[in-house]
């Protein structure tokens, strides 16, 4: 199958030398092509340039962009597209306060969808999971895994599957299956984990390879969910039927899925947002190399206090109505700088101050003590309505060094501003120290995306980081 795109008026993205990965400041080019076609042969591209090249290639399928960019997709690879209804509730309960483990122990969170599940007939399930992939394809997505996991039986879990493999018949999309009935343990198991294992490997793991619906399985391998042994007691027995492992791990404690993982050679480990000793002691040996510079990127911290007032008064300061009063970010960095002996806190989501032309306030640098050069040639980073205040907790002032400050949007009200703080701690600097021979830098994730923006100060940051 051959396929001819032409009169294209850009296209983004390409790549002509073969390079298997770019790093660095190679990761701020972006090459295009004007007034372009393009050749796809078989599903894989196979030729490409400017349309005064094109000369007379056959092709099965010809496709007039008539003056229509050509981007790359995206490829997302965690979903649950699959799901019945919606659990609206609980984010009200996320705004007021209560946990993801809180949730869970009401009866809420996986087990809630898998009853909406059950009682959800396979066509109206596919119908609803349909209107959410064609959003996903209109807005670039490509690549997408669905995972199953609300069904917690044979039966509900083989109809998830089955309204996967039926979404991968009717779209464009590359649509790639996984297993996740060991999400959690079905509500007709409670108090008999081990018989639910022993159904999901003796029963669900079987009946989804014989009828081929898989590409992975995956384990909830985490505190209150599944444990280390019967997760590799799951990958083991889906490697037997062909089945290639992914986990969820880490997310709500430090249960041993990255270590597990590994074991059992799985492709992916996701969430991850508490890490211990065993990967600290890792990333401390990684830190003793001269060469080594760690960027660590603790988003915001926003309604810690107790009081409700106070948090109203924090959601109305940063005003993105998509957060909730409380959003608490970073756990998983929080145990990292714990163990490494970082001795900052990300604290508070704060608006940073504006200039006429709505871009952000300039940073307020100290040079003096930027010895490495780091802010050569930056002046801002990106704009986000809710950027953190790293806390310095320790009096000592060659151990950390603060080296820009952000100010801070003063026309909303907000507890840091009212004790008199007018700019918040935006980029920090821990030099090499005892066995530590790396950096240490600290600056908000935003600047790790394109996202919320990218202009020449952002280039030069990631610039100096690479040499």
């Amino acid at each position: 199958m051959r396929l001819l795109v032409k009169n294209i008026s850009r296209i983004v993205g390409i790549e002509s030398t073969g390079r298997l990965r770019c790093c660095g400041a190679d990761m701020n080019k972006l090459d295009t092509l004007d007034d372009a076609w393009l050749l796809a042969e078989d599903g894989r591209f196979a030729a490409f340039g400017r349309m005064d090249s094109l000369g007379d290639i056959a092709a099965d399928e010809v496709v007039d962009a008539a003056g229509g960019m050509l981007f790359p997709s995206f490829c997302d690879s965690h979903t649950h597209l699959v799901y019945a209804g919606s659990r609206e509730r609980e984010f009200l309960d996320k705004i007021n306060g209560l946990s993801y483990e809180e949730i869970a122990r009401r009866g809420g969170g996986i087990l809630n969808s898998a009853d909406r599940l059950h009682e959800t007939s396979e066509d109206e399930l596919y119908a609803q999971a349909m209107e959410r992939v064609r959003e996903i394809a209109a807005m670039g997505t490509g690549c997408v895994e669905i995972k199953s996991g609300y069904g917690l039986s044979t039966g509900d879990e083989l109809k998830m599957l089955r309204v996967i493999r039926r979404i991968r018949e009717s779209v464009p999309l590359e649509v790639r299956a996984t297993f996740l009935g060991a999400h959690a343990v079905a509500r007709a198991y409670r108090g008999r984990q081990g018989e639910y294992v022993d159904l999901v490997c003796n029963e669900m793991l079987p009946a989804v390879a014989a009828e081929g619906l898989a590409d992975f399985v995956d384990v909830f391998c985490d505190e209150g969910f599944f444990t280390v042994e019967e997760t590799a007691r799951i990958l083991k027995a889906a490697r037997k039927l062909g089945l290639r492992a992914k986990i969820h791990a880490n997310e709500l404690a430090v249960s041993g899925g990255v270590q597990v993982g590994v074991a059992c050679d799985a492709l992916s480990v996701d969430h991850l947002e508490r890490m211990g000793r065993e990967e600290i002691e890792a990333l401390r040996a990684f830190l003793a190399r001269e060469d080594a510079r760690l960027v660590l990127g603790p988003h915001h911290d926003v309604g810690a206090s107790d009081d409700l007032s106070v948090r109203e008064v924090e959601y109305r300061h940063h005003g993105d109505p998509l957060v909730p009063r409380q959003q608490r970010f970073a756990t998983y960095v929080r145990d990292l700088m714990k163990g490494l002996g970082v001795p900052v806190v990300n604290r508070y989501g704060l608006r940073p101050a504006t200039g006429e032309d709505n871009r952000i306030a300039p940073l307020s640098t100290v040079r003096d003590l930027d010895e490495k050069g780091w802010l050569n040639g930056v002046t801002n980073f990106n704009f986000h309505m809710h950027l953190p205040h790293y806390a310095v907790t320790t009096d000592e002032p060659k151990a950390i060094r603060v080296l820009a400050r952000q100010p801070i949007d003063t026309s909303r009200p907000h507890p840091f501003t009212e004790d008199g703080n007018a700019e918040f701690n935006m980029f920090l600097w821990m030099p090499p120290s005892g066995d530590r021979a790396a950096d240490v830098l600290l600056a908000d994730s935003t600047i790790f995306s394109t996202l919320f923006g990218a202009d020449d100060s952002l280039r030069n940051f990631w610039r100096n980081l690479v040499t």
